[in-house]
């Protein structure tokens, strides 16, 4: 996880447009990486080769489908720790290693960590975050979403 901003000139013009495009979705076709490519007027190789890259300097933390655990009937569960600075990096490495952390955020804050559990049954919010307690020894507050609402939330880049 990249946790310094990336230099002035780390993505380009074409870089920008595949990041805003990508947000709007990704193709469901034989080809999907080459029908992406099409609109930004790059190959299907400069396509992939881009996207890797971006994960590799940090630009983007994944590339992949978001599904709604809940929809599917799992559950999602918003979750904060108070993380000592001197361990951030260690905790960070042992929260990350579990499958059912969707993503994770440094906040300057008390409570410093954040991430998303994705589990299939509600049941396994409280195991994974009692594992993860476990592992790291520090105490993993819960937030289980109580209402959904949608923000439509994208990022210029």
């Amino acid at each position: 996880m990249r946790r310094t901003p990336l230099p002035q000139d780390a993505i380009d013009d074409i870089d920008r447009k595949i990041l805003n495009a990508l947000q709007d979705g990704f193709p469901l076709s034989v080809r999907p990486f080459e029908d992406a490519a099409k609109p930004l007027g790059i190959t299907e190789t400069d396509l992939i080769e881009r996207i890797s890259r971006l994960r590799e300097i940090g630009a983007i933390t994944r590339f992949g489908p978001f599904m709604d655990a809940a929809a599917m009937g799992g559950a999602f569960c918003l979750c904060a720790i108070e993380v000592p600075c001197e361990r951030f990096e260690e905790v960070m490495t042992l929260v990350n290693a579990f499958p059912e952390v969707a993503h994770n955020y440094e906040r300057v804050h008390k409570l410093n960590m954040w991430f998303v559990l994705a589990c299939d049954r509600t049941e396994d919010i409280a195991k994974t975050a009692d594992r993860i307690e476990a592992k790291t020894g520090l105490t993993v507050l819960r937030f289980p979403k109580l209402k959904e609402f949608y923000i439509g939330f994208k990022v210029s880049a």
